[in-house]
């Protein structure tokens, strides 16, 4: 008898197991359908369809987690933003007041007017002339102008970050944002769930009582498909006419001074070299109507379009001409990537890249290879040793070959963490954003780019690589050949999971 429900109970347990391997692999089917049909990238539909079949199950927990496509399951509804930029009186508006831009400044824009165009085009983000752009190196250079900034806003804050830490110069930060709201100044706070994970409960009811407006900007929920999509932002905008745009958050690794040194964050990050820009001038609107669309998504009232926001244009004489380039997976087109390519494309002379993440798609990489073999000066400056991603670093060895063979100049920096985000094109045009070269920039994050006609801004930014470069090792075709198997098999595998990251 004993054997008999022995028999039974065997027969049930390799039935059931044979029916859940069987739910599994339907599952991975229509998963790999949805992946395939969705996932207009090539290589990263490749890589989905790979995970999804050789780890059946947990391909589809990863792959639900971050894979679907948020270009069609909107998370993030434009219909506030596309009510009021596509009405006909603001959009023939903001179109006549970029063609004055371009026409009055036709010797400074030189060939790129069609860059300045097709922003306006995808995304009706207007060209301004008059701003006064300064740029700021490093930690400390951004925050001492931040806090003045702050010190002197009369009727509203509007800060937007990816990462805020609650460490020296952030709670900096937040004791003028407590004293500006006791003065009556609005103040508003968007903080990314995912990248300002360290932002404590206590810290936020802190912030909150003191009248502080403060919201997350998309709240992190465990296989919610939201850990992949992360506000990448680094927006400040004070009185509607001075801002603030870069690769640097709030946190005391950014600042490379001696009182910041014994930090935790200076002890894991001894150097950290990055790029901001301090904007005065129409070009901070565009910053505003960004940071408004971001409110209007994640807080529990919408902001309206007043002159209060959008200030007069100031007393300003300075030279440069301002345009934002925004997208996120809410878009229609990645409009980061498409402003980028085409600043390659239209270099006459030469192309300079900062990026500490180095993944770039196809277009970029063609671009890049045509741009140096046209005889163009194209170099691109990545991380050395220092760096928070080995992957990434071996995902972007495995370009480095064939950008070298074409004549691309590549650098590895090695005085610290090289973090800027920028792009110098000839002498006129520069890129100082959020945005990195890599998948996840154009695909998956919510980025901001400012991309400014200046010859002085050029001239500095150029500066800077050159000093860069100085303290970097320059890798040699020679020599990059010669790398070993095992590190090519490193770098194809990397690559092969790049898609993913």
């Amino acid at each position: 008898m004993p054997e008999f429900f022995s028999t039974i109970w065997q027969f049930t347990v390799e039935h059931w197991k044979s029916v859940g391997l069987g739910i599994i692999y339907l599952l991975t089917f229509i998963v790999a359908l949805k992946a395939l049909v969705e996932t207009t990238n090539t290589g990263k539909a490749m890589a989905y369809l790979l995970l999804l079949f050789f780890l059946p199950g947990l391909g589809i927990l990863i792959y639900l987690s971050v894979g679907i496509n948020r270009r069609i399951n909107r998370i993030y509804s434009r219909k506030w933003q596309s009510n009021v930029m596509l009405s006909g009186r603001v959009q023939d508006y903001l179109y006549q007041e970029s063609k004055e831009a371009l026409l009055e400044n036709a010797k400074l824009v030189g060939n790129k007017a069609s860059i300045a165009r097709m922003l306006f085009k995808d995304i009706l983000t207007p060209i301004s002339m008059h701003n006064e752009v300064q740029l700021l190196l490093n930690g400390e250079e951004k925050f001492p102008k931040l806090l003045e900034v702050l010190y002197g806003a009369k009727h509203h804050i509007h800060i937007e970050y990816y990462i805020f830490e609650d460490d020296t110069i952030g709670r900096q930060v937040i004791n003028i944002l407590k004293d500006k709201v006791k003065e009556g100044v609005e103040v508003r706070f968007i903080y990314d769930d995912f990248g300002s994970s360290d932002l404590n409960r206590k810290l936020l009811k802190e912030l909150r009582a003191a009248g502080v407006e403060v919201y997350p900007f998309y709240r992190v929920r465990f296989l919610a498909n939201r850990l992949n999509y992360r506000n990448h932002r680094k927006i400040v905008v004070v009185d509607g006419n001075q801002g603030f745009i870069g690769g640097i958050n709030v946190s005391d690794r950014y600042i490379n001074t001696a009182e910041y040194r014994d930090t935790a964050a200076k002890q894991k990050w001894p150097f950290w070299r990055d790029a901001h820009l301090y904007i005065y001038g129409l070009g901070v609107h565009t910053l505003q109507f960004i940071f408004m669309s971001d409110w209007n998504f994640c807080a529990e009232t919408d902001l309206p379009i007043t002159h209060q926001y959008f200030s007069d244009a100031p007393e300003c004489e300075g030279e440069a001409l301002v345009q934002v380039a925004a997208s996120g997976p809410d878009s229609q087109r990645s409009t980061i990537m498409l402003s980028n390519l085409a600043a390659i494309n239209q270099a006459e002379k030469s192309v300079l890249i900062t990026t500490p993440y180095f993944i770039p798609n196809d277009s970029i990489y063609d671009a890049m290879i045509q741009a140096a073999l046209s005889g163009k000066d194209v170099r691109l400056l990545v991380p050395g040793q220092k760096s928070d991603s080995v992957v990434v670093n071996k995902a972007a060895e495995s370009y480095f070959e064939e950008l070298l063979y074409s004549g691309v100049r590549i650098f590895r920096y090695n005085e610290g963490f090289v973090h800027a985000k920028t792009i110098v094109v000839d002498n006129n045009l520069s890129i100082v954003g959020t945005a990195n070269i890599d998948v996840r920039s154009f695909d998956l994050n919510f980025e901001v780019n400012a991309l400014v006609f200046s010859t002085q801004l050029n001239q500095q930014l150029s500066d800077a690589f050159m000093s860069d470069q100085f303290h970097s090792t320059e890798i040699h075709y020679d020599d990059w050949v010669q790398r070993g198997r095992w590190q090519r098999f490193l770098e194809a595998l990397a690559r092969l999971l790049s898609p993913l990251m």
